[in-house]
């Protein structure tokens, strides 16, 4: 293990244990303040686990981290949830884009305005790991350029340690894009509610939008509504319509009508039309945006529209075969063919000629309980759902049941992993 590490770099990192078994990745550094004006220590790493659980690594117990991965040494490991103590700080989500000073290196001239971009520690004699080193974007007040990068010895950089509202998103942001939205939207639950909801705004809108479908409701609600309202219908436009309606449904009944109307028509029908339904039928749990291909579609074009990369998993795991239009509600449902199916048939094959019709598709008002058991019975992944006149009006997948069987409150951290007494040895 180097002398020298710089934090934020570990983030997103794999955690091994000493069998070379993964147990988590790392999240965020620990940093505790000092009284004497020593420079803040570094003791320990915050890893999340299975089912979002962020629990504290002491700097002991790694015995290496690298650009790669970072490694634990045997022994038993605390998994109580971490929480943050008074005199502790993290470093990407409370000293990241702090907006700083740095003096000149012999404390002559102007100290330099900067925003930090890392925290490099270092291992001392006594085997600690203290902040010694801090780099630092040069902020040029220039929107056309980018200030240079540059390292600073900690003891030079003034505001490191201050308020929080001297910080800024840009380089949290960066860090947060390479994750999935599952993990970008459980960073988000750690943040401040004031930094939570400035770094949310700062997302693009397909990226929020995918950020606020994994996320508890309470949390959804809280960053919608400071949004303003233009931006807060664009960014339900680019949600799935199933959770759009999910979320709008938490709004006043005003407030819903005024972003449906913000909303494209196109956008915004679909949404209108999931919300008619009953809650735990078929048609409000549905999503109104399967794959839906006509029978004269080849096998080589079907294979071609399940590939396209905004389409999830369970979407692009079968086609539905109807007449035109293939848009919802369709024409005539026929069948459905999943995509083993595809890969098994020659590509000039139309589907028509393949469709499997012999699972009788849900109704609207279909309950929960039942499209549980149907599901089951027939190790499905997404089911058709038409209407009276067996036009396909949506398809309810797998995620879409797991989401509205869980408890409503499933998304919380606090409901998540084990007892926070529990310990694991490596």
């Amino acid at each position: 293990m180097g002398t020298r590490v710089y934090v934020a770099r570990l983030a997103g990192l794999p955690v091994f244990d000493p069998n070379g078994d993964r147990v988590g990745r790392v999240r965020d550094g620990v940093v505790r303040l000092r009284t004497t004006t020593r420079p803040p220590q570094v003791v320990g790493l915050v890893a999340e686990m299975a089912l979002r659980r962020r629990i504290f690594l002491p700097i002991g117990r790694i015995t290496s981290m690298d650009a790669e991965n970072v490694v634990l040494s045997s022994g038993s490991l605390n998994l109580r949830r971490f929480e943050k103590r008074p005199n502790e700080l993290l470093v990407i989500e409370d000293l990241l884009d702090r907006r700083v000073e740095v003096v000149p290196e012999h404390g002559e001239g102007a100290a330099t305005p900067g925003v930090v971009v890392d925290i490099g520690m270092d291992l001392n004699r006594n085997n600690e790991w203290l902040v010694t080193r801090v780099a630092v974007r040069e902020h040029t007040g220039r929107l056309t350029r980018r200030g240079h990068v540059f390292q600073a010895e900690y003891e030079r950089v003034r505001g490191l340690v201050g308020p929080t509202d001297t910080q800024g998103t840009s380089n949290l942001l960066a860090l947060l894009e390479q994750m999935r939205p599952a993990d970008m939207a459980n960073a988000l639950q750690d943040l401040p509610d004031a930094r939570r909801n400035e770094v949310a705004a700062a997302l693009s809108d397909r990226t929020l939008a995918d950020v606020l479908e994994e996320l508890p409701e309470h949390d959804q609600v809280e960053i919608l509504v400071r949004l303003d309202r233009e931006r807060a219908a664009d960014v339900l436009e680019r949600m799935d319509p199933d959770d759009a309606a999910d979320l709008l449904a938490e709004l006043p009944k005003a407030e819903q009508t005024v972003l449906l109307d913000l909303m494209e028509p196109e956008e915004a029908d679909p949404v209108r039309q999931l919300m008619n339904y009953r809650p735990g039928t078929a048609g409000s749990v549905m999503t109104s945006e399967p794959v839906i291909l006509t029978p004269d579609t080849t096998v080589a074009e079907a294979l071609a529209r399940i590939r396209e990369p905004e389409l999830s998993p369970v979407v692009a795991a079968q086609v539905f075969v109807a007449r035109a239009p293939s848009a919802t509600p369709s024409g005539k449902y026929l069948g459905m063919v999943h995509f083993q199916r595809l890969l098994r048939e020659a590509p000039s094959s139309i589907l028509g000629g393949i469709v499997d019709n012999d699972i009788e598709p849900l109704r609207p008002d279909a309950p929960l309980a039942e499209i549980i058991k149907r599901m089951a019975t027939y190790d499905l992944v997404a089911m058709p759902v038409i209407d009276s006149t067996r036009r396909l009006v949506g398809a309810v997948t797998v995620d879409d049941v797991l989401d509205h069987s869980l408890p409503r409150d499933w998304r919380e951290r606090d409901n998540l992993g084990a007892d926070e007494t529990d310990e694991v040895t490596l």
